[in-house]
Protein backbone atom coordinates (compact mmCIF):
# COMPACT_ATOMS: atom_id res chain seq x y z
CA UNK A 1 0.00 0.00 0.00
CA UNK A 2 2.86 2.37 0.38
CA UNK A 3 6.25 3.63 -1.04
CA UNK A 4 9.42 3.40 1.15
CA UNK A 5 9.77 7.41 2.17
CA UNK A 6 12.19 9.36 4.61
CA UNK A 7 11.64 10.10 7.92
CA UNK A 8 9.60 13.64 8.34
CA UNK A 9 8.76 15.88 11.42
CA UNK A 10 6.03 14.03 13.60
CA UNK A 11 3.41 15.12 15.38
CA UNK A 12 4.15 16.13 19.21
CA UNK A 13 3.27 12.61 21.23
CA UNK A 14 2.63 12.17 25.37
CA UNK A 15 5.56 10.53 27.25
CA UNK A 16 6.06 7.17 27.21
CA UNK A 17 7.01 4.49 30.11
CA UNK A 18 10.69 3.66 30.03
CA UNK A 19 12.57 1.71 33.23
CA UNK A 20 16.31 3.10 32.88
CA UNK A 21 19.71 2.66 34.53
CA UNK A 22 20.42 6.67 35.49
CA UNK A 23 24.31 7.71 35.45
CA UNK A 24 25.32 10.28 38.18
CA UNK A 25 27.06 13.39 37.87
CA UNK A 26 27.44 16.80 39.73
CA UNK A 27 25.99 19.82 38.12
CA UNK A 28 29.11 21.30 36.51
CA UNK A 29 29.44 24.04 33.89
CA UNK A 30 29.95 23.29 30.38
CA UNK A 31 28.79 21.30 27.50
CA UNK A 32 30.85 17.84 28.69
CA UNK A 33 32.60 19.29 31.65
CA UNK A 34 32.26 17.50 35.15
CA UNK A 35 35.27 19.40 36.92
CA UNK A 36 33.14 21.45 39.23
CA UNK A 37 30.43 23.61 39.70
CA UNK A 38 30.44 26.78 38.14
CA UNK A 39 28.09 29.16 38.43
CA UNK A 40 27.03 30.29 34.77
CA UNK A 41 30.07 29.47 32.95
CA UNK A 42 31.04 26.95 30.29
CA UNK A 43 34.17 25.16 31.23
CA UNK A 44 36.23 22.03 30.26
CA UNK A 45 36.74 18.92 32.04
CA UNK A 46 36.21 15.09 32.51
CA UNK A 47 33.99 13.58 29.85
CA UNK A 48 33.04 10.36 31.34
CA UNK A 49 29.93 11.07 32.81
CA UNK A 50 30.40 9.97 36.15
CA UNK A 51 30.59 11.72 39.93
CA UNK A 52 34.05 13.07 40.80
CA UNK A 53 35.91 11.78 43.91
CA UNK A 54 35.68 15.31 45.02
CA UNK A 55 32.45 15.23 44.88
CA UNK A 56 30.94 12.09 45.53
CA UNK A 57 31.71 12.47 49.65
CA UNK A 58 29.01 15.44 50.20
CA UNK A 59 25.90 14.18 50.40
CA UNK A 60 24.15 18.13 49.82
CA UNK A 61 26.79 18.34 46.50
CA UNK A 62 24.16 19.31 43.79
CA UNK A 63 23.76 16.53 41.19
CA UNK A 64 21.58 16.17 38.05
CA UNK A 65 21.12 12.32 36.59
CA UNK A 66 21.10 11.47 33.09
CA UNK A 67 20.19 8.46 31.91
CA UNK A 68 22.56 8.74 28.83
CA UNK A 69 26.22 8.13 29.46
CA UNK A 70 28.13 10.97 28.30
CA UNK A 71 30.06 9.99 25.15
CA UNK A 72 27.45 7.02 24.14
CA UNK A 73 27.41 5.42 20.79
CA UNK A 74 24.57 3.29 19.35
CA UNK A 75 21.92 4.36 21.78
CA UNK A 76 18.86 3.20 21.05
CA UNK A 77 16.20 5.30 19.32
CA UNK A 78 13.46 4.22 21.59
CA UNK A 79 15.28 5.43 24.63
CA UNK A 80 13.06 7.89 26.52
CA UNK A 81 15.90 10.28 27.85
CA UNK A 82 15.15 11.65 31.47
CA UNK A 83 16.95 14.10 33.47
CA UNK A 84 16.70 14.20 37.55
CA UNK A 85 18.25 16.77 40.04
CA UNK A 86 19.31 16.84 43.94
CA UNK A 87 20.10 19.27 45.65
CA UNK A 88 18.69 21.88 42.98
CA UNK A 89 16.10 22.52 41.28
CA UNK A 90 16.23 22.20 36.99
CA UNK A 91 15.30 25.67 35.05
CA UNK A 92 15.68 24.27 31.36
CA UNK A 93 16.25 21.50 29.99
CA UNK A 94 16.72 20.88 26.20
CA UNK A 95 17.20 17.59 23.76
CA UNK A 96 18.41 18.68 19.94
CA UNK A 97 20.99 17.47 17.48
CA UNK A 98 24.10 18.89 18.21
CA UNK A 99 24.19 20.08 14.64
CA UNK A 100 20.43 22.02 15.51
CA UNK A 101 17.04 20.99 14.90
CA UNK A 102 15.85 19.53 11.48
CA UNK A 103 12.84 18.42 9.85
CA UNK A 104 13.80 14.69 10.16
CA UNK A 105 15.35 14.79 13.63
CA UNK A 106 13.87 17.81 15.72
CA UNK A 107 14.31 19.44 18.70
CA UNK A 108 12.50 16.74 21.18
CA UNK A 109 10.22 18.16 23.11
CA UNK A 110 9.99 17.07 27.12
CA UNK A 111 8.74 19.07 30.57
CA UNK A 112 10.29 19.71 34.17
CA UNK A 113 7.99 18.23 36.74
CA UNK A 114 6.22 20.70 38.75
CA UNK A 115 8.82 20.06 41.94
CA UNK A 116 11.81 20.98 39.75
CA UNK A 117 13.23 17.77 40.34
CA UNK A 118 12.37 15.93 36.46
CA UNK A 119 13.08 16.25 33.03
CA UNK A 120 11.39 13.85 30.89
CA UNK A 121 11.40 13.56 27.09
CA UNK A 122 8.24 13.24 25.44
CA UNK A 123 9.15 11.51 22.46
CA UNK A 124 11.56 9.19 21.18
CA UNK A 125 14.85 9.74 19.02
CA UNK A 126 16.19 9.16 15.72
CA UNK A 127 18.54 6.65 14.39
CA UNK A 128 21.83 7.87 13.87
CA UNK A 129 22.50 11.44 15.01
CA UNK A 130 23.97 13.16 17.48
CA UNK A 131 21.85 14.52 19.95
CA UNK A 132 22.69 16.98 23.32
CA UNK A 133 21.40 17.42 26.40
CA UNK A 134 21.65 20.87 27.90
CA UNK A 135 20.72 21.67 31.71
CA UNK A 136 20.10 24.49 33.42
CA UNK A 137 19.93 24.77 37.19
CA UNK A 138 19.32 26.38 40.81
CA UNK A 139 21.06 24.89 44.06
CA UNK A 140 20.20 25.77 47.34
CA UNK A 141 22.39 28.40 47.57
CA UNK A 142 20.44 30.19 44.86
CA UNK A 143 23.88 29.45 42.29
CA UNK A 144 22.81 29.27 38.49
CA UNK A 145 24.57 26.20 37.17
CA UNK A 146 24.80 24.71 33.52
CA UNK A 147 25.39 20.90 32.35
CA UNK A 148 25.72 19.03 29.27
CA UNK A 149 25.94 15.49 27.70
CA UNK A 150 26.82 14.41 23.77
CA UNK A 151 25.75 11.07 23.09
CA UNK A 152 25.01 9.40 19.15
CA UNK A 153 22.23 7.43 18.57
CA UNK A 154 22.26 3.98 16.37
CA UNK A 155 22.02 3.84 12.85
CA UNK A 156 19.24 2.32 11.25
CA UNK A 157 19.28 0.75 7.47
CA UNK A 158 15.44 0.65 6.10
CA UNK A 159 15.26 -2.72 6.16
CA UNK A 160 15.37 -2.15 9.76
CA UNK A 161 12.89 0.42 9.54
CA UNK A 162 8.92 0.03 9.08
CA UNK A 163 6.72 2.57 7.31
CA UNK A 164 3.07 3.05 7.47
CA UNK A 165 0.34 4.28 5.40
CA UNK A 166 -2.84 4.99 6.77
CA UNK A 167 -6.53 4.49 5.14
CA UNK A 168 -8.95 6.39 4.91
CA UNK A 169 -6.75 9.52 3.63
CA UNK A 170 -6.58 12.72 5.84
CA UNK A 171 -9.63 14.74 5.14
CA UNK A 172 -11.54 11.95 3.27
CA UNK A 173 -14.93 11.66 3.74
CA UNK A 174 -15.88 7.91 3.31
CA UNK A 175 -18.66 5.13 4.06
CA UNK A 176 -20.19 3.52 7.26
CA UNK A 177 -18.55 0.28 6.55
CA UNK A 178 -14.85 1.65 5.72
CA UNK A 179 -12.04 -0.10 8.52
CA UNK A 180 -9.62 2.12 9.32
CA UNK A 181 -6.53 0.31 7.55
CA UNK A 182 -2.42 0.90 8.50
CA UNK A 183 -0.01 -1.13 6.12
CA UNK A 184 3.31 -1.67 7.31
CA UNK A 185 6.26 -2.02 4.63
CA UNK A 186 8.55 -4.33 6.61
CA UNK A 187 6.85 -6.87 8.61
CA UNK A 188 6.04 -6.36 12.58
CA UNK A 189 7.19 -9.40 14.59
CA UNK A 190 5.49 -7.42 18.15
CA UNK A 191 2.54 -6.50 16.96
CA UNK A 192 2.08 -6.12 20.79
CA UNK A 193 4.08 -3.12 20.75
CA UNK A 194 2.98 -1.57 17.51
CA UNK A 195 -0.67 -2.02 18.48
CA UNK A 196 0.12 -0.16 21.89
CA UNK A 197 0.58 3.20 19.79
CA UNK A 198 -2.41 2.61 17.59
CA UNK A 199 -5.05 4.82 18.53
CA UNK A 200 -8.74 5.31 17.28
CA UNK A 201 -10.55 7.88 18.74
CA UNK A 202 -13.86 8.77 17.30
CA UNK A 203 -16.55 11.03 18.02
CA UNK A 204 -19.37 10.02 19.17
CA UNK A 205 -17.60 7.20 21.18
CA UNK A 206 -17.56 3.58 19.86
CA UNK A 207 -16.80 0.28 20.60
CA UNK A 208 -13.82 -0.99 18.22
CA UNK A 209 -11.12 -2.80 18.06
CA UNK A 210 -8.14 -3.82 15.96
CA UNK A 211 -7.58 -7.14 13.89
CA UNK A 212 -4.20 -7.78 12.46
CA UNK A 213 -4.65 -9.94 8.73
CA UNK A 214 -1.04 -10.13 8.52
CA UNK A 215 2.19 -8.94 9.90
CA UNK A 216 2.04 -6.36 7.75
CA UNK A 217 -1.60 -5.37 7.89
CA UNK A 218 -3.44 -4.35 10.90
CA UNK A 219 -7.31 -2.81 10.52
CA UNK A 220 -9.80 -1.67 12.95
CA UNK A 221 -13.30 -1.13 13.02
CA UNK A 222 -16.13 -0.82 15.24
CA UNK A 223 -18.45 -3.25 17.01
CA UNK A 224 -21.35 -1.80 14.33
CA UNK A 225 -21.45 -0.16 10.92
CA UNK A 226 -19.98 3.64 12.02
CA UNK A 227 -22.78 6.42 13.02
CA UNK A 228 -23.13 8.86 10.12
CA UNK A 229 -21.79 11.71 11.20
CA UNK A 230 -19.00 10.37 13.15
CA UNK A 231 -15.66 12.40 13.10
CA UNK A 232 -12.37 9.87 13.41
CA UNK A 233 -9.06 10.69 14.36
CA UNK A 234 -6.05 7.82 14.13
CA UNK A 235 -2.92 8.24 15.59
CA UNK A 236 -0.33 5.90 14.69
CA UNK A 237 2.49 6.69 16.99
CA UNK A 238 4.92 4.47 15.91
CA UNK A 239 8.23 6.60 15.13
CA UNK A 240 11.15 4.62 17.15
CA UNK A 241 9.10 1.85 18.35
CA UNK A 242 10.17 -1.40 18.32
CA UNK A 243 8.32 -3.53 15.75
CA UNK A 244 10.39 -6.62 16.57
CA UNK A 245 13.42 -8.32 15.13
CA UNK A 246 15.73 -5.33 15.04
CA UNK A 247 13.20 -3.03 13.27
CA UNK A 248 11.53 0.04 14.49
CA UNK A 249 8.54 2.21 13.38
CA UNK A 250 9.81 4.68 10.78
CA UNK A 251 7.46 7.47 11.16
CA UNK A 252 4.36 8.65 13.20
CA UNK A 253 1.44 9.24 11.00
CA UNK A 254 -1.69 11.34 11.96
CA UNK A 255 -5.38 11.02 10.05
CA UNK A 256 -8.54 12.73 10.76
CA UNK A 257 -11.38 11.80 8.47
CA UNK A 258 -15.63 12.00 8.41
CA UNK A 259 -18.18 9.42 8.07
CA UNK A 260 -20.64 10.14 5.74
CA UNK A 261 -24.27 8.85 5.33
CA UNK A 262 -25.19 5.70 5.61
CA UNK A 263 -25.28 3.89 2.64
CA UNK A 264 -26.40 0.35 2.49
CA UNK A 265 -26.91 -1.52 -0.61
CA UNK A 266 -28.72 -4.86 -0.20
CA UNK A 267 -28.28 -7.43 -3.38
CA UNK A 268 -30.48 -10.44 -3.63
CA UNK A 269 -28.80 -12.80 -6.22
CA UNK A 270 -32.03 -14.86 -6.15
CA UNK A 271 -34.26 -11.86 -7.32
CA UNK A 272 -32.15 -10.47 -9.16
CA UNK A 273 -32.76 -6.76 -7.57
CA UNK A 274 -30.36 -4.31 -5.51
CA UNK A 275 -32.23 -2.75 -2.71
CA UNK A 276 -30.50 1.11 -2.28
CA UNK A 277 -30.77 2.71 1.23
CA UNK A 278 -29.92 5.49 2.51
CA UNK A 279 -29.70 6.22 6.59
CA UNK A 280 -32.26 3.90 6.85
CA UNK A 281 -34.65 4.75 3.85
CA UNK A 282 -35.61 3.08 0.61
CA UNK A 283 -34.38 5.36 -2.12
CA UNK A 284 -34.45 2.91 -4.94
CA UNK A 285 -34.68 -1.19 -6.18
CA UNK A 286 -32.79 -1.75 -8.91
CA UNK A 287 -32.35 -4.78 -11.46
CA UNK A 288 -29.51 -6.32 -11.25
CA UNK A 289 -27.53 -9.69 -12.88
CA UNK A 290 -24.90 -11.15 -10.98
CA UNK A 291 -22.46 -14.36 -11.33
CA UNK A 292 -23.45 -17.62 -13.40
CA UNK A 293 -23.00 -20.66 -12.31
CA UNK A 294 -19.24 -21.18 -12.47
CA UNK A 295 -18.16 -17.70 -11.36
CA UNK A 296 -20.62 -17.30 -8.35
CA UNK A 297 -20.87 -14.04 -6.49
CA UNK A 298 -19.71 -14.20 -3.05
CA UNK A 299 -22.12 -13.31 -0.39
CA UNK A 300 -21.79 -11.41 3.02
CA UNK A 301 -20.76 -8.03 3.36
CA UNK A 302 -18.26 -6.29 1.62
CA UNK A 303 -17.54 -2.11 1.04
CA UNK A 304 -16.39 -0.41 -1.83
CA UNK A 305 -12.94 -0.04 -2.52
CA UNK A 306 -12.19 2.10 -4.65
CA UNK A 307 -14.18 4.20 -7.39
CA UNK A 308 -14.02 4.01 -11.62
CA UNK A 309 -15.71 6.23 -13.85
CA UNK A 310 -13.90 4.16 -16.40
CA UNK A 311 -12.00 0.68 -16.14
CA UNK A 312 -10.81 -1.67 -18.75
CA UNK A 313 -11.68 -5.15 -17.90
CA UNK A 314 -9.95 -8.00 -18.61
CA UNK A 315 -10.72 -11.93 -17.86
CA UNK A 316 -7.00 -12.85 -17.64
CA UNK A 317 -6.94 -10.73 -14.43
CA UNK A 318 -9.17 -12.84 -12.35
CA UNK A 319 -7.71 -15.91 -14.46
CA UNK A 320 -9.66 -16.65 -17.10
CA UNK A 321 -7.39 -17.21 -20.68
CA UNK A 322 -7.46 -15.04 -23.76
CA UNK A 323 -8.93 -17.43 -25.57
CA UNK A 324 -11.34 -19.56 -24.21
CA UNK A 325 -15.04 -19.24 -23.73
CA UNK A 326 -15.45 -17.06 -21.17
CA UNK A 327 -12.36 -14.61 -22.34
CA UNK A 328 -13.04 -10.99 -22.49
CA UNK A 329 -11.45 -7.66 -23.28
CA UNK A 330 -13.26 -4.79 -22.52
CA UNK A 331 -12.09 -1.22 -22.72
CA UNK A 332 -14.63 1.44 -21.36
CA UNK A 333 -16.68 -0.20 -18.83
CA UNK A 334 -18.57 2.66 -17.06
CA UNK A 335 -19.35 3.58 -13.17
CA UNK A 336 -17.34 0.34 -11.55
CA UNK A 337 -16.82 -0.17 -8.37
CA UNK A 338 -14.56 -2.19 -6.75
CA UNK A 339 -15.80 -4.73 -3.97
CA UNK A 340 -13.46 -7.77 -3.46
CA UNK A 341 -9.78 -7.98 -4.40
CA UNK A 342 -10.33 -10.94 -6.32
CA UNK A 343 -12.34 -8.92 -9.03
CA UNK A 344 -15.75 -8.18 -8.20
CA UNK A 345 -17.20 -4.74 -9.02
CA UNK A 346 -20.80 -3.26 -9.39
CA UNK A 347 -20.32 -1.51 -12.93
CA UNK A 348 -22.61 -0.84 -15.52
CA UNK A 349 -23.47 -3.83 -18.15
CA UNK A 350 -25.22 -2.56 -21.37
CA UNK A 351 -24.84 -5.51 -22.91
CA UNK A 352 -27.22 -7.63 -19.69
CA UNK A 353 -29.77 -5.59 -19.37
CA UNK A 354 -31.93 -7.85 -20.80
CA UNK A 355 -30.84 -10.48 -18.12
CA UNK A 356 -31.02 -7.68 -15.29
CA UNK A 357 -33.76 -8.82 -12.98
CA UNK A 358 -33.97 -12.07 -14.71
CA UNK A 359 -31.26 -13.92 -14.72
CA UNK A 360 -27.47 -14.09 -13.31
CA UNK A 361 -25.17 -14.07 -16.46
CA UNK A 362 -21.87 -12.26 -15.31
CA UNK A 363 -18.98 -13.48 -13.93
CA UNK A 364 -19.05 -12.23 -10.80
CA UNK A 365 -19.88 -9.01 -10.91
CA UNK A 366 -23.03 -7.19 -10.44
CA UNK A 367 -24.47 -5.45 -13.32
CA UNK A 368 -26.84 -2.55 -13.74
CA UNK A 369 -27.84 -0.64 -17.25
CA UNK A 370 -25.83 2.50 -18.16
CA UNK A 371 -28.30 4.98 -16.24
CA UNK A 372 -28.91 3.05 -12.56
CA UNK A 373 -24.82 2.80 -12.59
CA UNK A 374 -24.37 6.16 -12.99
CA UNK A 375 -27.01 7.16 -10.75
CA UNK A 376 -25.59 5.06 -8.44
CA UNK A 377 -21.83 5.69 -8.96
CA UNK A 378 -22.83 9.33 -8.37
CA UNK A 379 -24.02 9.19 -4.53
CA UNK A 380 -21.85 6.82 -3.58
CA UNK A 381 -18.01 6.82 -1.83
CA UNK A 382 -15.36 4.50 -0.89
CA UNK A 383 -16.22 2.39 2.58
CA UNK A 384 -20.14 2.32 1.56
CA UNK A 385 -21.76 -1.36 2.16
CA UNK A 386 -22.78 -3.62 0.19
CA UNK A 387 -24.62 -6.51 2.12
CA UNK A 388 -24.96 -9.97 -0.57
CA UNK A 389 -27.46 -12.98 -0.30
CA UNK A 390 -28.61 -15.54 -1.92
CA UNK A 391 -25.48 -17.71 -3.28
CA UNK A 392 -23.62 -20.72 -1.29
CA UNK A 393 -19.90 -19.07 -1.55
CA UNK A 394 -19.11 -16.60 1.13
CA UNK A 395 -17.14 -13.60 1.58
CA UNK A 396 -14.20 -13.89 3.50
CA UNK A 397 -12.42 -11.69 5.92
CA UNK A 398 -9.11 -10.92 3.85
CA UNK A 399 -10.99 -10.84 0.41
CA UNK A 400 -11.44 -6.54 -0.16
CA UNK A 401 -12.42 -4.75 2.93
CA UNK A 402 -14.30 -7.94 4.49
CA UNK A 403 -13.68 -7.07 8.26
CA UNK A 404 -17.58 -7.45 8.84
CA UNK A 405 -18.00 -10.53 8.10
CA UNK A 406 -16.89 -12.57 11.41
CA UNK A 407 -18.98 -11.38 14.11
CA UNK A 408 -17.11 -8.89 16.66
CA UNK A 409 -16.29 -11.13 19.36
CA UNK A 410 -14.10 -12.65 17.03
CA UNK A 411 -13.11 -10.23 15.09
CA UNK A 412 -11.31 -8.56 18.44
CA UNK A 413 -9.61 -11.67 19.03
CA UNK A 414 -7.45 -10.63 16.13
CA UNK A 415 -6.11 -8.49 18.34
CA UNK A 416 -2.50 -8.19 19.78
CA UNK A 417 -3.17 -6.81 22.88
CA UNK A 418 -6.64 -9.20 23.34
Amino acid sequence: MSERRPRSHRPHRAALAAAVLAITVPLVAGCDAVSEAVPESLGGGSTDGRTTAAAGADAAEPQVRVNVRRGSTGVAVDKVVEVTAAAASLDRVTLAPAGGPTEDAPRVAGRISDDGTRWRAADRLEPGVAYIVRVRATDVEGDRLRRGVRFHTAELSLDQQTYPSVAPLDGETVGVGMPVIVTFDVPVTDRAAIEEHLTVTARPQQVGSWHWLSATEVHYRPREYWKPGTKVAVEVDVNSVPAGGGVYGQLSRSVDFTVGDAHVYRVDARAHQMKVFSNGKLLRTLPVTTGKPGFTTRSGTKVIIEKHDVKRMNSETVGIPAGSAEAYDIDDVQWAMRLTYSGEFIHAAPWSVGSQGYANVSHGCTGLSTADAGWLYAMSRRGDVVEYVGTDRPMTLENGFGDWNVPFAEYRKGSALS
